[in-house]
């Protein structure tokens, strides 16, 4: 995908771009795919915090109290029955587990994790229009890297949350700028969450698709999209449930999990339409012959295609 071609869209509309990916959602099953990768997110989200807390209880001298920060941050875009479930549940795996023996399940605990990191690049080929190619043990692999990726970036942006604040009175003493810097920093942490957000996007969309030579850009149009619709979803079904939370009169004390399962498949959603984006601006760029991207259901670039088919030169005998 030529530099150009990412936010000008392959050469389309923002009209025609949103009526290719609005016929890609029906066609590639969007919303089934996105209730698939629900279910095996929920299997995948308690290991996944378990080794957050792990690490950052490792980092931090008090874990309790960054795990409370982790789960008041999480409460911000969480709906709160699925928040204090997962409070609840991480309470009693830990009461249950000794510091010794969380931290010595951190690895079976990653591969656990990574299991809906997986499933997501499964699905993900689905956008590309695209067949799963790569060994089971190549899979995987990608999959425990972007896992362990992924938590870094998390974690990364919980320190500067947790701590950007101590950091930035230091550094404006140190510059003589005192309260001025603080304050600033307070101004700048959210954004720079929200860009290791979209660079978290950016990454799976990158790696977890069984295409080749592509390129790398930190912020794409499907990342922004995706980070947009989650944030959205999230945010309003929240509003939705602290009015009309008709779930837990319905299904009683099995409401917490149902709604878990509903915001985890709105997560899916938002990831899927974002990759729809990507996928349909690469396959526009292509058809407009650009030869650094990939034609529909292609997992190579249009110019290393051709320089594959190309037969060699013959050159004349000395």
């Amino acid at each position: 995908m030529a530099a150009e071609s990412v936010w000008k869209l392959g050469g389309l509309s923002v009209r025609e771009l949103g009526k290719r990916v609005w016929n890609e959602i029906d066609k590639d099953d969007v919303l089934g795919h996105s209730a698939e990768l629900a279910y095996y997110f929920t299997f995948a989200l308690f290991p996944l915090l378990l080794v957050l807390i792990s690490v950052l209880g490792m980092l931090a001298s008090t874990g309790s109290a960054v795990r409370s920060s982790l789960m008041q941050y999480m409460a911000d875009v969480m709906p709160g029955s699925a928040n204090q479930l997962i409070q609840s549940t991480l309470t009693e795996i830990t009461k249950s587990s000794g510091g010794g023996k969380l931290s010595f399940g951190l690895i079976l605990s990653l591969w656990s994790a990574s299991a809906g990191v997986a499933a997501l690049m499964s699905t993900l080929n689905v956008t590309y229009d695209v067949k799963e190619g790569r060994p089971f043990w190549k899979v995987r692999a990608i999959a425990v890297a972007l896992t362990i990726a992924l938590s870094i970036l998390i974690i990364s942006s919980l320190i500067l949350v947790l701590y950007g604040g101590k950091i930035a009175d230091g550094v404006g003493n140190a510059i003589h700028m005192g309260s001025a810097f603080t304050i600033g920093w307070r101004v700048v942490q959210w954004p720079v969450a929200i860009f290791f957000l979209l660079v978290s996007f950016a990454m799976v969309y990158y790696f977890a698709p069984n295409v080749e030579h592509r390129k790398w850009y930190w912020i794409t149009p499907g990342s922004v999209l995706g980070v947009f619709l989650w944030l959205v979803a999230s945010i309003g079904f929240k509003i939705y449930l602290n009015y009309f939370n008709t779930y837990s009169a319905t299904y009683g004390s099995v409401g917490a999990v149902i709604i878990l399962l509903t915001w985890l498949y709105v997560s899916g959603v938002a990831i899927l339409i974002g990759s729809e984006v990507n996928s349909e601006i690469e396959h526009a760029a292509a058809a407009h012959g650009d030869p650094e991207a990939k034609a529909e259901g292609g997992k190579t670039p249009q110019g290393v295609q051709g320089a594959k088919s190309r037969p060699a030169e013959k050159r004349p005998a000395a």
